[in-house]
């Protein structure tokens, strides 16, 4: 039974990650359509292909390695191997090229710069709405309802603080909505809490805003307490901040905020990580992340655990945008910056070296998750 539940929780897994990379190839896909670029193969997943069809101009395809995905483009990468010619079988016939002359060329590296930055960034752009749309979901229907029968969301205002808390002695307010915290801008209260967590000496610089102007906190503190097992230091919050009551306008607001803070959240550990405070154990690839949703979709049988889920899955698809418009080869970012030196020099790198640089990048890319994928099963055994 319990291995019957393993299987079952890491194929519900597997079908939210390949919902998420689905959605991300789909944006890239109906701009590209829109656009009029012939679209030669819609894949998810890579290597050997398990299952393929075809219907119009392009093949449909399900691949054995669930660790992303591609949409090929004609003419995206001339000059050099792409995804889908590793993968095999995505080749056109002489007959399908001389199709394309008798109308419009149906190839990417035709089209003029901004309809190829549509296309691009239109992966990302559709990860993001559809971390919106969870996030909805998320505070629509998964909230917890106070005593008298409403929901509220947590705002970033004080609504309680001891006179007696050092917080107070040192300045803060109750009715002070916090701003800033060490020069971090805050949106939500998943903002305040984390900035918190991370800060080591207990003494905090604020910005906040109080009878409608806005203060300097330099040096607002806070109790400290130990971790007994760990040995690590944690601040004491002494406050509680005010809710703001459930209706349309403030769950979309809520939703916006959320997928604000998730995207700075995580620009900010990809900045850790450049700087040295993360390293690649931190990190976790498509074995760790499947794991991951594993848990949580164990979990999903109360309304606490729809909540995590959806959560993470929005968490999830929102880094997945991120992600790739990070200026790197083989990565949506990385074309994006061609297009972008070409759109202001007026003159295009030839395709043949953009093209090479982009399948060394993906050669790196691969070498990365391989590493990341040993260190996901190597805590997997370890727990």
């Amino acid at each position: 039974m319990i291995f019957l539940m393993t299987i079952l929780k890491i194929l519900a897994a597997l079908f939210i990650f390949g919902i998420i990379i689905m959605v991300h190839e789909w944006g890239h896909f109906l701009v590209a359509k829109w656009m009029k670029v012939r679209v030669n193969e819609f894949a998810i997943g890579m290597g050997p292909k398990l299952i393929s069809w075809g219907k119009g101009e392009t093949q449909y395809s399900l691949r054995l390695f669930p660790i992303g995905g591609f949409c090929a483009m004609e003419g995206e990468d001339d000059g050099a191997p792409t995804p889908a010619a590793m993968g095999g079988n995505a080749d056109r016939s002489e007959e399908e090229h001389a199709g394309d002359s008798a109308g419009e060329s149906g190839s990417f590296a035709e089209k003029p710069v901004w309809r190829r930055v549509l296309i691009v960034v239109a992966g990302a752009t559709m990860n993001l709405v559809l971390g919106f749309l969870v996030l909805l979901c998320t505070f629509a229907f998964c909230q917890k309802k106070a005593d008298n029968g409403k929901v509220y969301f947590n705002s970033t205002t004080i609504a309680e603080l001891p006179e007696t808390s050092p917080a107070y002695e040192t300045g803060l307010r109750v009715g002070d909505t916090v701003l800033r915290v060490n020069g971090k801008r805050i949106a939500t209260d998943m903002d305040l809490s984390m900035l918190m967590q991370s800060d080591e000496d207990g003494v905090l610089s604020m910005v906040v805003r109080r009878d409608g102007e806005k203060l300097t906190l330099p040096a607002v503190q806070f109790r400290l307490a130990t971790d007994e097992e760990t040995g690590t230091r944690y601040l004491i919050y002494d406050f509680k901040v005010q809710g703001v009551e459930r209706n349309v306008w403030t769950t979309v607001k809520q939703a916006g905020k959320m997928e604000y803070s998730m995207t700075v959240m995580v620009w900010r550990s990809l900045g850790d990580l450049l700087s040295g405070r993360y390293g690649l154990n931190d990190l976790s690839g498509p074995v760790g992340t499947v794991d991951y949703i594993g848990d949580a979709v164990s979990q999903a049988v109360s309304l606490d655990g729809w909540r995590t889920l959806l959560t993470m899955i929005a968490l999830i698809t929102i880094n997945v945008g991120v992600f790739n418009l990070l200026p790197l080869p083989a990565l949506d970012g990385g074309r994006l910056l061609f297009l972008i030196i070409e759109g202001v020099t007026r003159k295009r790198i030839p395709a043949k070296y953009e093209g090479i640089v982009h399948f060394i990048g993906l050669l790196l890319l691969f070498a990365l998750m391989i590493v990341v994928t040993f260190s996901d099963i190597r805590k997997l055994i370890t727990g």
